[in-house]
């Protein structure tokens, strides 16, 4: 039987217990989580016990040192992204890291190049490429049924969904609000599905009129005192093959729906609506005739998260690359970036 590959989980929140700890429990054959580290102590004894693992530790560079390990998950907040990532590269582990990639764009090109010199995989965890609606979708735009595609929609909404835990409101930690938590999902996703254009120009704002006054939440109550981030951000990408995208993303803004999360896609041969929670809806033409198929899919198995350990599990193993590439990530940092900036600047940004 082939030896079970080891893993480190470097922050043991809430990503790590739902999503990446889970994750690795499926693949009991293939893995086994080894030590755990968190800068709250008692935090990670807690997922010890709960896990049996006796390696615990505070700081990830003493945990590094075990040679045992192969691979890393980054579950940490933002800030502690590029740091955490390129110390375990540099230490030769393969590392998935929690989206976004970093805080901004210069933090991503660094661990680009850790990445690069240590000869392991990095992937970055934009698990809404798993979803099985996504797949689909996407096995038909490389077919050339969609045409050539020329327009599209990425949106992560919420009316009142301010995730008022941890460091979500730091500035300084996070590197922004909606854009950077749930925007860049949509945005992946989007970009994914497009075959990730290069960006040309961006023209961007971002908000904070609702948040900062106190209001209505339907996650926890907070201090608008604390709120250093914007609640709503809004983004106009040309790519350089002449198609546009268009983002909008928000905590807390007066909407219609409570939470719309997904993509919509235009192309010269069909377009497509994913919402999550709703059918897949793909518009064509033929025969003289408009066609607007609704897809419901009944075959999900497991979830987007488990589908996306697995992968990076089988990456190793089989060595070949990730779906999610962390080139294509940098480029979801620049669109952000380029978005604060454009805001800043009040004029359009041109990305290099």
């Amino acid at each position: 039987m082939p030896k079970k590959l080891k893993v480190g989980i470097i922050g043991v929140g809430g990503i790590a217990k739902g999503a990446h700890i889970p994750g690795y429990l499926n693949l009991s054959d293939k893995v086994e989580i080894v030590a755990l580290c968190d800068i709250v102590e008692e935090r990670a004894q807690k997922r010890a016990k709960e896990l049996g693992v006796s390696h615990v530790f505070t700081d990830y560079n003493d945990m590094l040192e075990m040679k045992e390990i192969d691979i890393i998950s980054v579950c940490t907040p933002n800030y502690a992204h590029a740091p955490a990532t390129i110390a375990a590269l540099n230490a030769g582990k393969h590392v998935i890291c929690e989206k976004p990639m970093a805080r901004n764009a210069k933090e991503a090109e660094e661990m680009i190049k850790a990445y690069k010199k240590s000869g392991k995989i990095l992937t970055i965890g934009y698990q809404w490429r798993f979803d099985p609606d996504i797949q689909a979708l996407k096995s038909q735009i490389d077919a050339g049924e969609f045409g050539d595609i020329y327009f599209a929609k990425a949106i992560a909404t919420r009316r009142r969904g301010i995730p008022a835990w941890g460091d979500f409101l730091n500035l300084e930690k996070q590197g922004g609000g909606p854009l950077v938590d749930i925007g860049t999902h949509a945005l992946d996703l989007t970009l994914y599905l497009m075959g990730y254009p290069k960006p040309d120009i961006v023209l961007g704002s971002s908000y904070t009129k609702i948040a900062n006054q106190g209001c209505i939440n339907n996650f926890r109550d907070f201090d608008p005192k604390d709120y250093q981030v914007e609640d709503a951000a809004f983004g106009f990408v040309k790519m350089k093959d002449g198609a546009t995208l268009s983002l909008e993303t928000s905590w807390a803004m007066n909407l219609m729906d409570d939470e719309i999360f997904g993509t919509e896609i235009y192309g010269s041969g069909a377009g497509a609506r994913f919402h999550w929670g709703k059918p897949l809806t793909i518009v064509s033409e033929a025969h003289e005739r408009i066609n607007i198929n609704q897809i419901v899919r009944r075959d999900r198995i497991g979830n987007n998260y488990n589908a996306e350990i697995a992968h990076f599990v089988d990456c190793i193993i089989e060595n070949k690359e990730p779906l999610v590439k962390p080139e294509e990530a940098l480029i979801v940092m620049k669109i952000q970036d380029a978005i604060y900036n454009s805001q800043k600047k009040e004029a359009a940004i041109k990305i290099n």
